[in-house]
């Protein structure tokens, strides 16, 4: 069983991820992710998924069919570490990208079945936190929370600075029967600075049915169908990472690993 998709090399209309409801045996989460050259231009129909188009790096005048959206994006590298501009398509829509510069873009998709408009997601709209501390600290940018309208998708960028951690303690949210989690399938799209870097993240569950530890390099994205998953960095390495969230219900609820909750309390560092 694997759960890492190894970034490829671009193909005629950019394309270095995709990850499918299909190819990951499961029933929510889409992702790719496409690097453009300037000037090239990228369509796409939402059909029964509503999208949510991450500018990762890079400036693009996205149209959809009633709205566009002119000469977007300011950051040149995720590593900038200021937040993203993003355009939320909803379903039966449809959007061609127009890369104004060289263009990083990340596709997620879910499930859509509700009446809302596209509309920008700017910097300003995108919510900025500091969660962790000691070796545990992180730069989170919730571009589209369960505060912030859309049928399905959860989409949230996470920093995490060189021989640290992040999505820990090691955190669960795969149960659809619970009052304490929301079931939510995941997928973690890695990049590095130096881009030369890796991590390692392990996914895995109480009862060790599932226990995997991956090496995930630059472009690569980790699939979470369920379990823990935390992400370790190495010395020398910088990691950002984009996390698409959906499951039936839109709601961001997860349980800590009882053995590694200590780490929330004020005996963490010692």
């Amino acid at each position: 069983m694997s759960l890492i998709s190894k970034a490829q090399q671009p193909d005629s209309s950019g394309q270095i991820q995709q990850v499918t409801p299909e190819s990951a045996g499961w029933e929510y989460v889409g992702f790719s992710a496409y690097l453009l050259k300037q000037g090239q231009t990228l369509k796409l129909e939402s059909g029964e998924k509503e999208l949510c188009l991450v500018l990762v790096a890079g400036r693009a005048t996205v149209q959809t069919r009633d709205a566009a959206f002119a000469g977007i994006g300011q950051r040149m590298s995720p590593f900038e570490r200021i937040p993203p501009y993003a355009v939320y398509v909803p379903h039966h829509d449809m959007a061609e990208i127009t890369a104004e510069s060289d263009l990083e873009l990340a596709v997620c998709s879910a499930p859509g079945h509700g009446d809302l408009p596209a509309r920008l997601i700017a910097p300003a709209d995108v919510g900025i936190e500091h969660r962790g501390k000691g070796h545990n600290q992180r730069l989170v940018h919730n571009i589209l929370p369960d505060s912030k309208a859309a049928d399905s998708l959860l989409v949230v960028e996470v920093y995490t600075n060189e021989g640290a951690t992040s999505s820990w303690p090691s955190h669960k949210h795969d149960e659809k029967d619970s009052l304490d989690e929301t079931y939510l399938e995941e997928t973690y799209y890695h990049r590095f600075d130096p881009p030369a870097g890796f991590a390692m993240q392990r996914v895995y569950t109480d009862d060790r049915s599932l226990d995997l530890c991956m090496a995930p390099a630059n472009h690569d994205v980790v699939t979470v169908p369920r379990g823990y998953h935390p992400v370790a960095t190495l010395a020398g390495y910088n990691n950002y990472y984009l996390n698409v969230m959906a499951g039936p219900v839109r709601l961001w609820k997860f349980t800590w690993e009882r053995d590694h909750a200590w780490i929330n309390s004020d005996s963490y560092p010692r």
